[in-house]
């Protein structure tokens, strides 16, 4: 049986179905699997050894994800899934075990945002489920594709309050793209193959799948799938002449026009396709946070990113031009402030592979809902070319007089965040992967690290999950050994996950951190600071004696991590350089002091003319 909710909508409804033939649309699951693991496809045919041969459905759990060509898993184990780590203990998946289930989330999440690839995590039932609530949320909110295996007490105890019993399916039900409750061993090899084909395709998001201990215990000769068939509301849409034709005619028309990239241009591989569309048309470039990367930052045409903290000149022309061309974006509140005065006087087109999507935060004049890499390569067919001279001034203009910008400190004063960031694109060459915890460090690492490829800023979009950065940057590391990974983090953020430390030491994982340590939860305390008088309730983390407090390096040291304090900004290129030049993990801690705000910044409830920038 499978839990099932209907999605018209992103909210769960609740309602159980069964899947049939007739309802379905069929997949071949050797397609299917480059989705999963690029090069090499497998089949689900089985072996003459597995058609003959029972195994306990623990195995046969463990023997699909083979098949699929999951490698790496982020598992935690515990009584009602003890039985899944003996099977892994026997198969040939490096299992990753972090020292905390959220971490685990947090790190098959950024394996997925680094990769693509669907990302694996597995926890027992009761706590170890509840611990992955966050993870999944955060997952959801970004359209992050992983599939969460849970253990689960026995089906004759579930609804009897059983030890460590929870039920995770009602429980996950509003943050999941779907969910199920396995009840039967003869059912295993389909419904984690419907799984990972759900997580990954049209718009992605996470699956649970819910395991009680006796299907794990139950002996069952596996029927692998040959081919998985699903029921989705994204199978089998196309791109229609008539909306490319009615694009291409509001863009002749258009004086003004700007496209709005957002985290559906990374998640369907559009981003050479949006190259090409911003140069063979002429049309400058804004991103969400999600779409950091999938347009040059250093390209002439990209107005960086827009919104809160975004820059003013993207957030002028973005509500200032007469076409708005939104391409995978979903007009988060933290971009429009008020809808109603968002890009009032545009003729706006949405381009969306979610149906929910469309009108859901801003009437479109325009509604496409098609994938956003076929639509941008059907517009590349037949560029439409017009210069905009008058336009594109105006956004040169306000580029000159409104770009990023701080006050830098005199010589031998604790080094501003603003500053190591900067300092930190220079010695990278900008080819680092950045992920941040969330917070002001999140938004200076957006604003004072420029992006040139997709997948290269892994954040905590939607959700804003504080914690996020050291295991996500665990989990890109794993999925992209070859590339330089660096968490940049908070102290308030970082302290939440300090644990998973652990886990770089013990797997051998290489990631670089940066703690920008002010002493506070400093983006609340920069709102008590704008709206309540500077009253900081709660948001102060120096002990008594107004010291730096904990001591993250001698921490670090702990695990048997290497790590630096700086105190002043002559000594940041030198701990940047020795990082970047360590083997294995390293950690800075710098001492920045709490003086500095992000800015700009549009308040809550005003609009982008109300912009503070000093």
């Amino acid at each position: 049986m499978s839990s099932y909710a209907a999605r018209p909508c992103r909210w769960r409804l609740g309602r159980v179905l069964q899947h049939s033939q007739s309802e379905c649309v069929g997949h071949s699951f050797s397609r299917y699997s480059k989705i999963i693991k690029s090069g090499s496809v497998t089949t689900m045919k089985n072996t003459e050894e597995e058609a003959q041969q029972p195994m306990k459905g623990a195995e046969i759990v463990i023997r699909t994800l083979e098949k699929l060509g999951v490698e790496t898993i982020f598992a935690y184990p515990g009584g009602q899934s003890i039985e899944l780590h003996q099977a892994l203990g026997k198969s040939s998946l490096r299992v990753i075990l972090p020292r905390h289930e959220q971490g685990g989330a947090f790190a098959a999440d950024g394996f997925a945002r680094i990769s693509g690839r669907t990302g694996v995590c597995m926890a027992t039932s009761g706590p170890g489920a509840t611990n992955l609530i966050t993870g999944i949320a955060d997952a959801y909110m970004d359209s992050i594709p992983v599939v969460f295996i849970t253990g689960q007490v026995g089906a004759q105890f579930i609804g009897k309050n059983a030890f460590q019993e929870t039920d995770i399916i009602g429980v996950t039900r509003p943050v999941v793209k779907h969910s199920y409750l396995v009840l039967s061993v003869d059912d295993i090899p389909r419904i984690i193959c419907e799984a990972f084909k759900l997580a990954s395709e049209g718009r992605p998001g996470p699956v649970v799948v819910d395991i009680p201990k006796n299907v794990q215990q139950a002996m069952g000769v596996p029927v692998f799938p040959e081919e998985v068939k699903v029921k989705s509301l994204s199978s089998g849409l196309s791109v229609k002449s008539s909306d490319i034709e009615a694009i291409r005619k509001a863009i002749k028309k258009a004086q003004r026009p700007c496209i709005y990239a957002g985290g559906g241009i990374i998640s369907s591989g559009a981003s050479e396709e949006l190259r090409e569309f911003a140069h063979s048309y002429n049309i400058p470039v804004t991103t969400t946070l999600m779409g950091l990367g999938s347009f040059p930052e250093e390209d002439p045409l990209s107005l960086r990113w827009l919104g809160m903290h975004g820059t003013y000149y993207a957030n002028y022309a973005a509500n200032e031009c007469d076409l708005l061309i939104a391409l995978g974006a979903r007009f988060d509140d933290r971009v429009t402030g008020p809808v109603a005065t968002f890009a009032q006087d545009a003729y706006i087109i949405h381009v969306d592979i979610d149906v929910s999507e469309i009108n859901k935060n801003k009437r479109a004049d325009l509604g496409v809902i098609a994938d956003v890499k076929e639509v941008l390569a059907e517009l590349n067919k037949k560029p439409l070319r017009k210069d905009y001279t008058e336009w594109l001034n105006q956004i040169a203009q306000w580029k000159q007089e409104h770009p990023f910008s701080y006050i830098k400190s005199k010589p031998h004063t604790p080094p501003q965040p603003q500053f190591v960031i900067e300092k930190l694109y220079e010695l990278t060459h900008g080819d680092a992967v950045i992920v941040p915890g969330v917070g002001q460090h999140q938004m200076w690492s957006a604003q004072f690290y420029k992006y040139k490829n997709p997948r290269q800023f892994l954040t905590s979009g939607g959700l804003g999950s504080m914690g996020f950065g050291l295991p996500a940057a665990m989990g890109a590391k794993v999925a992209c050994p070859e590339k330089t990974v660096i968490n940049i983090d908070g102290d308030g953020s970082f302290q939440m996950n300090i644990q998973e430390l652990g886990t770089l030491y013990a797997e051998g994982i290489d990631v670089k951190m940066i703690i920008l340590n002010n002493q506070h939860l400093g983006m609340v305390a920069q709102w008590e600071d704008r709206f309540y008088g500077s009253r900081h309730c709660n948001t102060i983390l120096e002990d008594k004696d107004k010291q730096y407090y904990p001591d993250f390096v001698t921490i670090a040291r702990g695990y048997k991590i290497p790590g630096r304090v700086v105190c002043e900004r002559e000594e940041v290129e030198d701990a940047i350089r020795e990082m970047l030049a360590a083997k294995g993990p390293f950690l800075i801690d710098c001492h920045t002091g709490y003086q500095e705000h992000v800015l700009p910044m549009i308040a809550p409830g005003k609009c982008y003319k109300d912009m503070i920038l000093e």
